[in-house]
């Protein structure tokens, strides 16, 4: 028998956490959008390396937004107009309309950097663990 409350398309995760010790399963955020466009990778390079990788083909690295803003990694496009180029489509499956993905990063986690190539953006992330919460030998006296 399968578990419905589970598979319920209203369950479904809007926002991700990265750099905190679990990921939480759901992150209720009324402003984000619950599609899967466009689609995209979290890779843990180490432990206090991540990656998020968008697939974003047909947009340009000028066309893209990427903002942080207090515990939130907003990554954003805005849509062409139709008609912006003088070509005769006969089938558009390559998609250029606007998108919004957010990420919940912890206080500790801090954006490096971002490259586009290939179709293919890659936010940098880097957790910077206090010395104050670094684990540390306790001398005995």
């Amino acid at each position: 028998m399968v578990n419905t409350a589970l598979t319920h398309p209203f369950d479904r995760v809007k926002t991700y956490s990265i750099g905190f010790d679990r990921m939480f399963d759901t992150l209720f955020d009324d402003n984000v959008s619950t599609t899967n466009y466009p689609p995209y990778n979290i890779v843990k390079v180490d432990d206090s390396n991540y990656a998020i990788e968008i697939a974003i083909a047909g947009f340009s690295k000028d066309e893209i937004e990427i903002e942080t803003k207090e515990n939130t990694l907003t990554i954003k496009s805005q849509s062409r107009p139709e008609g912006d180029d003088d070509k005769e489509y006969l089938h558009k499956g390559i998609s250029n309309r606007a998108f919004t993905r957010s990420f919940t990063v912890s206080d500790d986690v801090v954006v490096k950097g971002a490259t586009f190539e290939n179709g293919l953006l890659n936010v940098q992330l880097e957790r910077i663990i206090p010395e104050e919460k670094k684990p540390r030998l306790i001398k005995i006296k």
